[in-house]
């Protein structure tokens, strides 16, 4: 059982070689099979740095493009999906980081919560996406690289183009307005400092 489950390893990534090769020979069916592999797992990331499913397919389309323009850059370091996951998220940022240097923040009511009080939550993860997805650009974007993207306030700054202060204060700020929207959700009285 163990070594037909190696097999299948070793057949699935012979098979995502040949695929990659495919790609950068540039055969319209190797892509479309390389689409159809990750573009649910990397629509699910689009779908985190966007405010609707429009922009979420847009940007899947863009990070493709790039993907198939960039594949032949993939040196088989690493995993491949991640190399994939990497180019969507940029092109994501990409597409905001012009903008956020010009938007103007409305800057909403701040709900500090102390550092290490832990609240139970009575929120669905589809919830909570759904509220992420409605903050400002610069906060959802900030949130979502140090979340879910674990980088550091040094890589976020670098990224965006802003200060390591801006970042902290960012997601400060995200984190605020996600607890308040919480708290309204539930039910739960926020604390105002």
């Amino acid at each position: 059982m163990l070594y037909e489950s190696s097999l299948r390893v070793v057949r699935l990534k012979d098979d995502l070689n040949d695929i990659i090769q495919g790609c950068i020979k540039g055969k319209r069916v190797s892509q479309e099979i390389l689409y159809q592999m990750y573009s649910a797992k990397m629509f699910g990331v689009c779908f985190r740095y966007c405010r609707n499913y429009d922009e979420s397919k847009d940007i899947l389309q863009e990070g493709f493009i790039k993907v198939f323009e960039k594949i032949h850059q993939f040196g088989n370091k690493g995993s491949f999906e991640g190399w994939v996951r990497r180019i969507i998220v940029n092109t994501a940022l990409e597409k905001y980081r012009m903008q956020i240097r010009t938007v103007q923040l409305d800057y909403l009511a701040e709900v500090r919560a102390e550092e290490n009080e832990e609240i139970e939550l009575n929120i669905s993860l589809n919830e909570m996406l759904a509220l992420i997805q409605k903050l400002p650009d610069q906060y959802r974007l900030v949130f979502n690289m140090y979340a879910f993207e674990n980088m550091t306030h040094k890589d976020i700054a670098q990224q965006l183009g802003i200060s390591e202060g801006t970042s902290k204060s960012d997601l400060s700020r995200a984190r605020a307005i996600l607890q308040k929207k919480i708290c309204l959700k539930t039910g739960m009285v926020a604390k105002i400092g």
